[in-house]
């Protein structure tokens, strides 16, 4: 069973495939899970096997333990090239989500002004105003598309309430290309979104919510579902070069 839970509220940092020396900032409880989504390839486990006991970390704490440590990186090192948002779920379901982004980037410009926030969001709280105003101001605006097929994302994102495909679809395309769509790519019994069948219409989408770059990535830790399988280098290649062609930057991630 896949264990990762991460300290809660600054963990790190952690060499990130996409980003680089990334300092984390999780918003969730540090001893269970809080997400949106159930994803059967979460690094973190599925939901029901880490229920917190803990509260979520208040604004306080975070800007209180984030500046500390940003106060050792700047005396000790290393630097960060970005402070992410991420940990154990969803951080945009933390309530005090957008005023925390309001201090991180004050503490990011007093400290490291040349470091990049992120947000790594499944985008399904981005239909809320203060959510989506907060992930406006931040550098990278990383918003999670794994396909356009409703059956697919029921069988492995696995919403865990109401999720109306097109309204979220339509939410990244109100950012008006202040987003970055991540995609998992990957395999399994009955589950493979490598194919035409599954990244024709994502593709489609894509071009439709016009973001500033595409981040597509395969699974590289272990996965709850241990049935699951990477997709392939060659893969990625082919999908990557298909949204390259389409105008749009994308990165692969083996």
């Amino acid at each position: 069973m896949s264990t990762i839970i991460y300290p809660s509220p600054i963990f790190g940092p952690v060499h990130s495939r996409r980003l680089g020396v990334s300092l984390g900032i999780n918003l969730l409880p540090a001893d269970g899970k809080v997400c949106t989504f159930d994803c059967i390839y979460c690094e973190c486990g599925f939901n029901a096997d880490h229920r917190p006991t803990l509260p979520m970390p208040t604004r306080q704490e975070v800007s209180t333990a984030l500046e500390a440590r940003l106060k050792d990186m700047q005396q000790n090192g290393p630097a960060p090239d970005v402070l992410t948002f991420a940990g154990n779920g969803e951080p945009t379901a933390n309530p005090h989500f957008p005023e925390i982004i309001d201090d991180t980037l004050r503490l990011r410009d007093q400290y490291f002004p040349q470091a990049k926030v992120s947000v790594l969001s499944n985008a399904t709280l981005i239909l809320r105003p203060a959510v989506r105003d907060a992930l406006m101001r931040v550098d990278n605006n990383i918003l999670k598309l794994d396909t356009v097929s409703r059956a697919y994302i029921n069988k492995v994102d696995r919403p865990t309430g109401h999720y109306d495909l097109q309204a979220i679809i339509e939410g990244l395309k109100s950012f008006h290309g202040h987003v970055i769509i991540q995609t998992m790519f990957m395999k399994g019994p009955g589950v493979d979104n490598t194919g035409e069948e599954y990244v024709g219409p994502w593709l489609e989408a894509v071009r439709q919510i016009a973001p500033q770059q595409v981040m597509i990535y395969t699974i590289d830790r272990e996965t709850p579902d241990h049935t699951l399988r990477k997709a392939s280098p060659d893969e990625l290649n082919q999908i990557r070069d298909r949204v390259a062609a389409a105008g749009i930057p994308c990165t692969a991630s083996y």
